[in-house]
């Protein structure tokens, strides 16, 4: 069960990486994996991420050693989305169905939590965020009816898209992180475009519900520096605060973003002009 560790980069060093230490530090791939546990430790807020693929067996989230705890979520909280067939998460004993989207935030201090496929045949596929917390917050499961939604974008602009809020300030209650989905509209292409960033908030972003022979051309740095990353379905992007987050598919997608930082505040970003794009 990996846990990869990944460092943070100052923006005038990520000036100068080619397109493989770009992807060496901010992309992930492999995060799904039959019957594994993958997940990314990122110094950015001390985020994690990943993906849980259980088939035949359950699988139990581990400790490990860069923790530093007796237990994953001794001084931590975890949001878990389901982007596979129907499964289940177990928390301490007690049970939760997930369905495709459904959503399940786990607060700080629970310690045995599994993993399982109802069908084999049809795998759960269950994604992780989690930040380090403070306070503890009630188990909860939401399901997209449950959700803030928000619809944004227009076709003429190749951007009309429904973001499902989940976990933020006035949703399901966290400590520090943010979680939710965003859903491209057939024939609409574009996320997140005018960009912005949020120098109080780091974010990654999980994309999903891809063509597997289509991709993702995202974009991240500094405004006035930005760069691509090529990214396939079930890839995910690291996205620091300093850098922008945006991108562009060859078929309309999902992904999911998670943030944690500073506050909550789902508005709380700093806007880019298009002109001032380079």
């Amino acid at each position: 069960m990996n846990m990869e560790i990944r460092y943070a980069a100052h923006p005038q060093d990520v000036k100068s990486y080619d397109t493989a230490r770009l992807r060496a530090e901010f992309h992930s791939g492999n995060l799904m994996v039959s019957g594994e546990i993958n997940l990314v430790y990122t110094h950015y807020d001390r985020f994690i991420y990943g993906g849980v693929f259980p088939v035949w067996e359950p699988l139990s989230l581990p400790n490990y050693d860069a923790l530093k705890a007796d237990y994953f979520l001794e001084r931590r909280e975890l949001g878990i989305i389901n982007v596979g067939w129907k499964g289940k998460v177990t928390v301490d004993g007690e049970e939760f169905e997930l369905q495709n989207l459904d959503v399940l935030y786990i607060g700080k201090g629970k310690k045995e939590i599994t993993f399982e496929s109802i069908d084999p045949n049809s795998p759960a596929k269950f994604y992780l965020n989690s930040s380090p917390a403070h306070q503890s917050f009630p188990t909860v499961k939401a399901t997209k009816e449950d959700a803030n939604i928000v619809d944004l974008g227009t076709q003429v602009a190749a951007n009309k898209r429904t973001i499902y809020q989940f976990i933020h300030e006035d949703g399901i209650q966290s400590c520090q992180l943010v979680m939710g989905v965003t859903e491209l509209k057939a024939g609409n292409i574009w996320n997140t475009f005018p960009p912005h960033t949020h120098d109080r908030r780091m974010e990654v972003y999980f994309y999903f519900d891809l063509p597997n022979d289509q991709i993702v051309m995202h974009f991240m740095g500094q405004p006035q520096e930005t760069r691509h990353l090529a990214v396939k379905n079930e890839e995910a992007v690291i996205s620091p605060p300093w850098s922008i987050h945006a991108g562009a598919g060859t078929s309309n997608y999902k992904f999911i973003w998670g943030m944690a930082g500073e506050n909550k505040s789902f508005s709380d970003m700093d806007g880019v002009p298009l002109q001032d794009v380079l």
